[in-house]
């Protein structure tokens, strides 16, 4: 029986919010000294060779994707074995000069920037592993969608079905580790082939992406070159400054 004047009430369990762990910085920088010894070694181009694709990747998706973006249309993502790729897209001639400008600084931009999203997002486990997830899907679907060579149809999914793979699979230190170390690929890019970003011709693909921003800008493509080699350092920067803030 209660006691009189009492009521008894239902006891109320407070449930603590979910625990995010973070990551330190020292993955990342760990992470970058494995990229700059490979580099070093003979075997180190072959052992990168993954991240070079994926870097390809990046790059092509920058071209089409910033053309959808203008209202235009992204064709076809084209990679070949040696690692060089070409996207096919077509925008509105009512854009030009600044159009076809823009479409042409977004490939080589392209990784930079997806790389200071993927080390923003290793700043704890929790969006680490769910940017695995959504990359992965993003390399699936623009199989489907986009890629239009043979080499690429082989690559691209099986690098998808890989980080994919390492999301669902790996423990969380190995996906912690992955997300930055494909962000640090992704960002150093620019400047494992920087000879790219000063040249007018890009071979056998036609005029570079800074040569054909010098024929809508009219500026020299060494100018655009040094422009986007700069604004790349900047994007890396400023990502690992906001990621580690405080650490």
């Amino acid at each position: 029986m209660k006691e009189p004047g009492k009521d008894f009430l239902p006891k109320l369990t407070r449930v603590a919010p979910p625990v995010v762990e973070p990551m330190g910085l020292t993955w990342l920088i760990s992470a970058a000294i494995v990229t700059i010894l490979l580099w070093q070694v003979p075997a180190g181009d072959y052992i990168l060779y993954p991240f070079s694709i994926l870097a390809t990747w990046f790059h092509e998706m920058g071209h089409g994707l910033m053309a959808m973006l203008l209202g235009g249309r992204f064709h076809q993502l084209q990679i070949f074995s040696n690692g060089s790729g070409v996207a096919s897209y077509s925008i509105s001639q009512a854009l030009s000069p600044i159009g076809p400008a823009l479409v042409a600084a977004a490939g080589p931009m392209g990784p930079p920037i997806a790389g200071a999203g993927l080390i923003l997002a290793s700043r704890n486990f929790t969006t680490a592993s769910l940017s695995l997830k959504i990359l992965s899907s993003v390399l699936l679907l623009s199989t489907l969608l986009w890629v239009g060579s043979g080499f690429g149809l082989l690559a691209v999914p099986i690098l998808g079905v890989i980080i994919l793979g390492i999301s669902l699979k790996a423990p969380q230190w190995v996906q912690g580790f992955a997300i930055q170390f494909l962000g640090v690929q992704a960002c150093v890019s620019t400047y494992h082939q920087l000879n790219y970003l000063f040249s007018y011709s890009a071979g056998s693909l036609g005029i570079s992406d800074t040569g054909q921003m010098q024929r809508y800008l009219l500026l020299p493509y060494w100018f655009w070159g040094g422009l986007m080699a700069i604004a790349s350092l900047v994007i890396l920067f400023q990502s690992l400054r906001i990621a580690y803030r405080g650490q």
